[in-house]
C-alpha cells in the first residue's frame, strides 16, 4: 500500500537536499524511496519557477502595485476621506473624475458607482440641451468601457447602450471615445504580444558551439546553504572554452549580485566585437537596471524559454560540477572560508581541470591555443 507523507515530512526532505545532503543519504535515513524524493524536488522547483519567475505573475504584480499607488494618490489629492459623509465624498471625487477611472475612485472612497453616476447626471454645469446630452453620453460610454474591463470598442458599446434603450449612433460613440482617449485593449494586444516575444527572444537556441572567445557569455544564479544561512552565487561563462570569467556571492538574489559579476567579467575581458549574453528568465536578469547596463554596452540579451532548463544547460552543468566537486565535500567553518574555497575552485576549473568539450584541454589552454593560432595567421 502506498504510504502518504505529510507536508512537513516533504518540506524536511527538500530542506535537507537544499542544504547539501545527498538523495541517497536522505533515502537511507528516512526510508523514503529515491524516486519519490526526486518527484518532490522536481515539483518544488516547478512551483518556485511558476510563482517567482512567470512573466504573467510579474505583470500581475506590477498592475497591483500601480493600482495601489493610484489609490494613494487619490487619498492624498481628494478633499475628503473614506469615512466622510456621502455628499462630501461625491463632490470631492467629482473633481477627480477623468483623472482616474470611476472604478478606482469609487473603490478608494467606498462609494457605489451607480450613486456616483447619478450624481454626475444631476450636476452638470452647462445647461444647453446639446451639452447636457453630450455629457450624459460621455458618462455612460465611460461606464460601459470601464465595465468591460477596457475591452469594448465603439461598436460594442453602442450595442450595449441601445439594448438599454439609449438612442445613439456608433459614429457618436466613436467620436466621444476618441475625445476621451478611450482605446480598446484588443487593438494593442498583438503589439503587446510581439513586444513580449521580442523582450524574451532566445537568440542562442541551444547552439552552444561558438568560434571564438567573447561571442556568447552565459550566466545563472544558484544557492548554497551552510550554518543556517543561504548564499547566492552568480557565475558567467564564456561559451568558447567554458571558462568562468566572472562571479559574485551574496546573501540575496538581487540585481546588484548579477550586475557585479557581469561588470567583473566585462572589465577583465573588454569584448571588442558583438557579444550575446544568455540567461534564464530570472527577474534579476529582466530588471530595468541590468537590461540598461547591457544596452549601454551594445550587448544583445538572450533568454531561455520559460521552464526549459536545457536552454541554459552549460550553466546547469557548471553548477552541478561546482557543488559535487567542491561545495558538498567541505564543512565550512566561516563565510570567509566558503568564499575562499569558491575562488580556489574557479581557478582550478579554469587552469587545471580538463574539459571534454575542449578535447580535454583546460579552458585556459583552449583560449591560449586560439590566441596563438590567431597570431600565427596574422604573421603569415
Amino acid at each position: 500500500m502506498k504510504k502518504c507523507y505529510s507536508s512537513e515530512e516533504k518540506a524536511s526532505v527538500i530542506h535537507r537536499r537544499e542544504s547539501g545532503e545527498s538523495v541517497i543519504s536522505i533515502s537511507k535515513g528516512t526510508g523514503i524511496s529515491r524516486s519519490t524524493i526526486y518527484q518532490w524536488l522536481s515539483k518544488s522547483q516547478n512551483d518556485t519557477s511558476d510563482s517567482d519567475y512567470s512573466p504573467a505573475a510579474f505583470r500581475k504584480l506590477e498592475n497591483k502595485i500601480s493600482r495601489l499607488e493610484s489609490k494613494i494618490e487619490i487619498l492624498t489629492t481628494a478633499e475628503c476621506r473614506p469615512g466622510d459623509d456621502l455628499k462630501t465624498k461625491l463632490y470631492a471625487i467629482e473633481k477627480l473624475h477623468g483623472q482616474y477611472s470611476v472604478h478606482l475612485l469609487c473603490e478608494t472612497m467606498n462609494v457605489d458607482r451607480g450613486t456616483f453616476y447619478n450624481h454626475i447626471f444631476r450636476n452638470k454645469r452647462n445647461h444647453t440641451w446639446y451639452a447636457i446630452r453630450k455629457e450624459e453620453l460621455r458618462t455612460k460610454v465611460q461606464k460601459e468601457f470601464d465595465d468591460s474591463n477596457q475591452i469594448f470598442g465603439a461598436a460594442k458599446i453602442t450595442a450595449v447602450l441601445r439594448n438599454k434603450g439609449e438612442k445613439v449612433s456608433e459614429e457618436t460613440v466613436r467620436k466621444l471615445m476618441q475625445d476621451m482617449g478611450l482605446v480598446s485593449i484588443r487593438e494593442g494586444a498583438k503589439k503587446d504580444y510581439d513586444r513580449e516575444m521580442k523582450k524574451h527572444k532566445n537568440y542562442l537556441n541551444q547552439q552552444f558551439d561558438v568560434s571564438a572567445p567573447n561571442e556568447v557569455w552565459v550566466s545563472d544564479v544558484t544557492c548554497f546553504r551552510f550554518k543556517e544561512k543561504t548564499y547566492f552565487i552568480c557565475a558567467i561563462l564564456d561559451l568558447f572554452a567554458r571558462m568562468v570569467i566572472g562571479f559574485s556571492v551574496g546573501i540575496t538574489n538581487s540585481t546588484n549580485l548579477v550586475k557585479k559579476a557581469f561588470l567583473n567579467a566585462y572589465e577583465s575581458r573588454r569584448p571588442s566585437k558583438q557579444l550575446t549574453f544568455h540567461t534564464d528568465r530570472g527577474m534579476v536578469y529582466q530588471s530595468y537596471s541590468f537590461r540598461k547596463c547591457l544596452s549601454e554596452k551594445g550587448i544583445i540579451q538572450s533568454f531561455s524559454r520559460a521552464h526549459i532548463p536545457y536552454d541554459n544547460s552549460v550553466m546547469e552543468s557548471f553548477f552541478a560540477n561546482l557543488k559535487r566537486e567542491e561545495l558538498y565535500r567541505r564543512n565550512y567553518k566561516s563565510e570567509h572560508e566558503f568564499k575562499e574555497s569558491l575562488n580556489n575552485y574557479i581557478v582550478f576549473y579554469n587552469e587545471k581541470r580538463p574539459h571534454s568539450k575542449n578535447q580535454y584541454k583546460t579552458p585556459l589552454d583552449k583560449e591560449d591555443e586560439y590566441h596563438n593560432n590567431s597570431m600565427n595567421c596574422c604573421l603569415k
